[in-house]
């Protein structure tokens, strides 16, 4: 999960103010030592790292925070205002043309990186923005880089233009803009080719096709895995070719969160757009306060309602409140949140999103889950309705069914009447009452749906 190491350091840190009554100078100059070294490990610039921390006790050593209300918090409110103003304050938006001239973005970016997947996932944002939006084929080098587009377009509902390998990048630009103001496209999105690293010919090729079409947008796609790397790389583009804004591309692998936290303040250049994992939806715009929100353990619930917003079916919410609203849960409805969470990126960002990662729960288990489904599969609509029906004979013939030992559909079945318990709590059957009561049955609901 993204920023995990850090995130965990960083809260670590904060449990131990938050733990003391008032706090003394040694006390908030000890923590920022540790946020330092916290950052430092993460690959965030040394000289980002310097001033952030600079910043931070300034202001916290400067004020009434030592003698106030909650001085921990206190502490930890300045470096989450600090990390949010570091990352560029405010989300950065796309500049678009006047109609009828279509928008043009040149997406840029070092081989490796996930520039071609990026630009059928930014197609799919903009297509959702009622963008009518084109995608162009301008790696001529790369062997089935036109073949890979064409695969990305495919699969958002996205055209692509390509005119095969023999003409230049500079021909094929022109063409994709005549094109699309022909056509009436609003967008035109180019897929420019990669290097293993910066050299004159990319920057030259780039450079051309901003001398011959007017581009609106600049955008470089960075692997954020690569820390301090993507920051070098920013700065070189921005410096030969002039870029306007940044994709983080793989938050979803073991990265350090260096080049989040670090591109902003290096390059003057904010990062628009934060992508992650393989399905074409894993793409969101970056809101620096929801990053930090996120990198700090405090949840990105706003984001997660966005998500849910999209990705939810009106319908299928209305089914399942009435049905809770009763007091009903079957493994229907069991399956169909399942697949409800998955759409919304899998338990893992949920919980993430939610603010509850490192709090008491279990590990995100896919293969089990995946598992439980086969057993639901294998039960009849009548079981699936009414658990109460599956006796020995029932669970050995669905067992048998799914392929898995008689253990695990006990255990589920098991699971499954205390998530049952939980959901009438939850929806008013239960006596806890309260915020932390609420917090204390999400968490268990969340165990039990990841066991």
């Amino acid at each position: 999960m993204a920023f995990e190491s850090l995130s965990d350091k960083l809260q670590n840190v904060f449990k131990k103010l938050r733990s003391k009554g008032t706090l003394t100078e040694d006390d908030v100059k000890t923590a920022l030592k540790e946020v330092r070294m916290a950052l430092l490990e993460a690959d965030v610039n040394f000289k980002v790292v310097k001033q952030f921390v600079k910043s931070i006790e300034e202001k916290a050593i400067g004020t009434d925070i030592m003698n106030g209300l909650n001085p921990g918090q206190q502490v930890v409110k300045l470096v989450d205002e600090e990390m949010t103003e570091l990352m560029g304050a405010e989300a950065a938006a796309l500049t678009f043309a006047h109609a009828p001239e279509p928008t043009v973005i040149m997406m840029v970016g070092l081989n490796g990186a996930g520039k071609t997947t990026t630009c059928g996932k930014l197609a799919l944002h903009l297509k959702n923005k009622s963008k009518k939006t084109m995608l162009a084929a301008l790696d001529v080098y790369r062997p089935a880089a036109i073949e890979q587009l064409k695969v990305n377009g495919d699969k958002v509902g996205t055209p692509v233009f390509e005119m095969g390998t023999d003409k230049s990048p500079v021909d094929i630009a022109c063409a994709a803009v005549e094109e699309a103001r022909k056509t009436r496209f609003e967008v035109v999105i180019l897929d420019t080719a990669g290097r293993q690293q910066i050299d004159e010919a990319l920057m030259q090729e780039l450079h051309d096709i901003k001398e011959k079409i007017h581009v609106d947008n600049t955008l470089l796609v960075v692997d954020a895995g690569t820390g301090q790397v993507a920051v070098d790389v920013a700065t070189g583009f921005d410096e030969r070719v002039g870029i306007d804004g940044v994709i983080l591309t793989k938050l979803d692998g073991d990265t350090r969160g260096g080049a989040a936290l670090s591109i902003k303040a290096v390059t003057g250049k904010p990062i628009m757009f934060a992508a992650s994992g393989e399905k074409p939806q894993d793409f969101d715009i970056f809101y620096p306060d929801r990053m930090a929100g996120r990198i700090l353990g405090m949840g990105d619930v706003l984001s997660l309602i966005e998500k849910a917003g999209e990705a939810i079916d009106e319908e299928d919410a209305k089914k399942a409140a009435e049905s809770l609203k009763k007091g009903r849960f079957t493994f229907n409805d069991y399956l169909d949140s399942m697949k409800q969470v998955n759409k919304l990126g899998g338990m893992g960002s949920v919980i993430s999103m939610l603010g509850l990662g490192g709090k008491g729960l279990p590990e995100v288990d896919e293969t089990m889950l995946k598992r439980n489904e086969a057993i639901i599969m294998s039960m009849t609509p009548a079981e699936r309705d009414d658990p109460k029906l599956l006796n020995p004979k029932r669970k050995n013939r669905i067992a048998k069914g799914s392929g898995v030992d008689i253990m695990y559909v006990n255990r589920l079945v098991k699971q499954f009447e205390q998530m049952q318990k939980l959901m009438k709590q939850m929806t008013g059957g239960g006596k806890k009452r309260g915020r932390f009561g609420q917090m204390a049955q999400m968490q268990n609901l969340m165990r039990q749906m990841k066991l």
